[in-house]
Parts: C-alpha cells; sequence; structure tokens
C-alpha cells in the first residue's frame, strides 16, 4: 500500500510539475508574441527559434488562435478613437462617394492589405517549406535592420499617414507582403517603407500598426479554421494565458513605442537586429 500511495504521489507531482511547466511556457510565449508582433524585430523569428534554441514542443494552433486574438485585442483597443471615425467615415464614403482624411486612411489600411492576403494565399506552402530555416532568418533579421537604419536617418520626413497617396499604399502593402519571409519583421518591413516615403517616424509606425488589424484578422482566422478541422484537443487553459498575457503585453508594448520613439528613434532595434542575426549565424551556420 505504501509504494502504491508513493506511486501516485509521484505521479501526480510530475502531472502538476507538467502543468505549472507549460503554463510557464505559455505565459513566456505570450510575452514574447505580444513584445515582438509590434517592435520592428520579427516575432515570428523568435517564436520559431526560441522553442528550437530550448528544445521547446511546437505551441500548437490552438495557442497560436490564442495570441493572435490577444495581439488583435490590444491594437484595437489602443486605436479605438481613430477606428471608430474611420470606420463611420468608410461606410459614409460607400453611400455618398465623398472622401474625408479618416476614410481615405481606412481605405488605405483596406488596400495596404491586399498585397499580402495575396501573397499569403499563393505562397503560404512555399514558405513554410522553404523559408523557415535558421540561415533565411539570420539574413533577413540583418538585411532588413540595415533598410529600417537607412530608412530612419537618410529617408524620414514630415508627412503624416493622412496623407499617403495611392503609389504609398502599395509600397508600403508590397513591403508587408516580403516580411512573410520569417525574421523580416512586418512592423519592421511597413516602417522602414513609410519613412522611406517621407513619412515622420509616428506616421509610419501608427499606419504600420493599423495595418496590422486586418493582417492578424486574417491570419487569426486562417489559423482558426485549421484549428475547427484539426483533431488535436484544444487546452484552454494554455489558451487563455496566451490571449490575455499577448493583450497586455502588446498594449504596453505599443504605448511605450509611440511615447519614445521620437527620443529614441530605430537604432536600438537595428543593433538588436544586428546581433540577433550574428548570433544566428554563429550558433547554425
Amino acid at each position: 500500500m505504501p509504494e502504491i500511495l508513493d506511486s501516485g504521489i509521484r505521479q501526480n507531482d510530475g502531472v502538476l510539475r507538467d502543468s505549472i511547466l507549460d503554463s510557464l511556457h505559455a505565459i513566456f510565449l505570450a510575452l514574447l508574441q505580444g513584445f515582438t508582433e509590434f517592435l520592428p524585430i520579427s516575432s515570428s523569428a523568435h517564436l520559431i527559434l526560441l522553442p528550437r534554441l530550448l528544445g521547446w514542443p511546437d505551441q500548437g494552433l490552438a495557442f497560436d488562435v490564442a495570441v493572435h486574438v490577444g495581439t488583435l485585442s490590444a491594437v484595437v483597443l489602443y486605436f479605438r478613437r481613430e477606428l471608430v471615425p474611420m470606420g463611420r467615415d468608410w461606410f459614409r464614403s460607400l453611400l455618398t462617394r465623398q472622401q474625408t482624411a479618416d476614410s481615405r486612411l481606412a481605405w488605405a489600411v483596406l488596400w495596404g492589405t491586399v498585397p499580402v492576403g495575396l501573397a499569403g494565399l499563393l505562397l503560404k506552402g512555399f514558405i513554410e517549406h522553404n523559408l523557415r530555416s535558421e540561415l533565411v532568418i539570420a539574413g533577413a533579421t540583418i538585411g532588413f535592420g540595415l533598410l529600417l537604419w537607412l530608412a530612419d536617418t537618410k529617408c524620414r520626413g514630415r508627412r503624416d499617414e493622412h496623407g499617403l497617396r495611392i503609389s504609398d499604399i502599395a509600397i508600403i502593402g508590397i513591403a508587408q507582403a516580403l516580411a512573410l519571409i520569417p525574421g523580416t519583421s512586418r512592423s519592421g518591413a511597413t516602417m522602414t517603407a513609410g519613412l522611406m516615403l517621407g513619412l515622420s517616424r509616428q506616421a509610419a509606425a501608427r499606419f504600420s500598426f493599423l495595418l496590422s488589424i486586418p493582417v492578424i484578422v486574417l491570419a487569426g482566422g486562417l489559423l482558426t479554421i485549421e484549428l475547427i478541422r484539426s483533431p488535436a484537443l484544444v487546452d484552454w487553459r494554455a489558451m487563455i494565458i496566451g490571449a490575455v498575457t499577448s493583450a497586455i503585453t502588446a498594449y504596453l508594448c505599443i504605448h511605450f513605442f509611440l511615447k519614445l520613439l521620437e527620443r529614441m528613434g530605430m537604432l536600438p532595434f537595428v543593433i538588436y537586429r544586428l546581433l540577433l542575426g550574428a548570433l544566428l549565424v554563429y550558433l547554425f551556420v
């Protein structure tokens, strides 16, 4: 009997330790997602590489859906005062054909999403099978980091996001599509393109964050469809932890990034990308 009781205790202890460990993994990955999603340092690169480096199992579809819900909630909540007039004037523009600054910005966000939507549908399989290697991530991390530095130091202007032309929207949209390459960073690519087109740092960042909303909706929707079709069981505890943690982290990240952007510029993120890329080359090449 003592042996049976002792065995049961050890088994329960093991389950408890695994549960705690899984929760810690979920919290850490959600923090990482929330922190890196809107900074120009590539969230996908971190989420691909960190589990590999630490030997953690893949977080799974359900967790990916949860952190997408979290980051989407954060950006919508943060920009709620901008999104309400944008949505209202966009609907009015459909009925009256009359444009305002807010309706034009809403249209810019929608049209700027088209390239990444098409690229995602056409190239998703190719990217997943051919472009998720450590070497590709390292090259993209370094290369697009240098482009960000060039744009911030040589091209930055004073234009705001309400004055974007059709050609500007197309260029930023194409830059966002290039960010499907792991290591590029969606926010980094769109901010780089915005700065090169003469936007101010604040304007480039705000437009990048607004552009993230339909992209996260599309990506989260595709993941949700895959999750529904998948026979895997859903760990609701990990999903709740992931959604709440990533939402809080992403909201704080957006807030402080916009507050500190003019003071610190893009250089700290460029340096981080170069160091991360060099580390990846050292570890994997």
